[in-house]
């Protein structure tokens, strides 16, 4: 990796409005007139009573699909406006933060390429969703964007202990956030499992995205600490401050 910053995707420095006329596909398979999320739960139903043959059999199951209800729609809506955001913020903060970092710690130029790599495939994850599913991105884009790279740059100067710290701090709530998605959403399949429904490729592969992306969140944070986070001074008020505005940030951008 060279010593300069790695190249921030595209769409990192776009307008919530430019994004959406970038990313919008040319034509949907499914289109719905409805706003919100359109994944579609598939669920398979035997025919019976006016559905019977003539000769008092029952005929071969079918599959019929429905959209998620509306308070389904509402959460996805919500949860990947909040994820985009948030790996919009990690490269960010990746980015100003390895100039400084790699000069003093040239040895760290690898673990911090492969974390930002990372974050930017995330990044690039949720903004195929975002397109595809019609959801808009957060109104805040413009203040989450100055507002990372100002923590990236200002992190970065302090040295590689309040890097790592700032790393654990954002790592411990985005964990905590994708595993409450988790939860959620593995709660919709236990639902339609228990009524006979087939939970549907597209909700299973979200799932696996999530939790995916989740571990790799958890392995940075692995990474930070093993890097002497907890040395950063002051510590505490660092890593306190900074989970402190993720949680005000992902408060404001579900809702915003």
């Amino acid at each position: 990796m060279p010593a300069s910053s790695p190249i921030l995707p595209l769409k990192a420095a776009m307008s919530p409005r430019a994004f959406q006329l970038k990313t919008r596909p040319k034509a949907l398979p499914c289109p719905s007139t409805s706003r919100g999320a359109n994944i579609q739960l598939s669920r398979s139903i035997t025919n019976g009573g006016a559905g019977a043959a003539a000769d008092g059999t029952h005929s071969n199951a079918t599959q019929t699909r429905r959209s998620l209800s509306a308070a389904q729609r509402k959460y996805l809506d919500s949860a990947l406006r909040v994820n985009q955001a948030g790996e919009l913020a990690a490269t960010l903060i990746y980015t100003a933060q390895i100039p400084p970092i790699v000069k003093t710690h040239p040895h760290l130029r690898p673990l911090m390429k492969h974390m930002y790599d990372q974050e930017a495939g995330h990044f690039s994850t949720f903004n195929e969703l975002l397109a595809k599913h019609r959801i808009r991105p957060t109104a805040m884009y413009p203040v989450w964007h100055a507002a990372a790279t100002v923590l990236g740059w200002g992190t970065g100067m302090l040295g590689r202990e309040a890097a790592m710290a700032c790393t654990e701090a954002v790592e411990t709530e985005i964990g905590d956030h994708y595993n409450a998605q988790v939860r959620e959403l593995l709660s919709w399949c236990k639902d339609m499992e228990e009524r006979g429904e087939d939970i549907g490729d597209e909700l299973r592969t979200l799932v696996e995205r999530i939790r995916k992306i989740r571990d790799e969140e958890l392995e940075h944070l692995d990474h930070a600490v093993a890097n002497d986070a907890k040395d950063a001074n002051p510590y505490e008020l660092l890593t306190g401050a900074i989970r402190a505005g993720c949680r005000g940030a992902i408060w404001v951008s579900e809702r915003v």
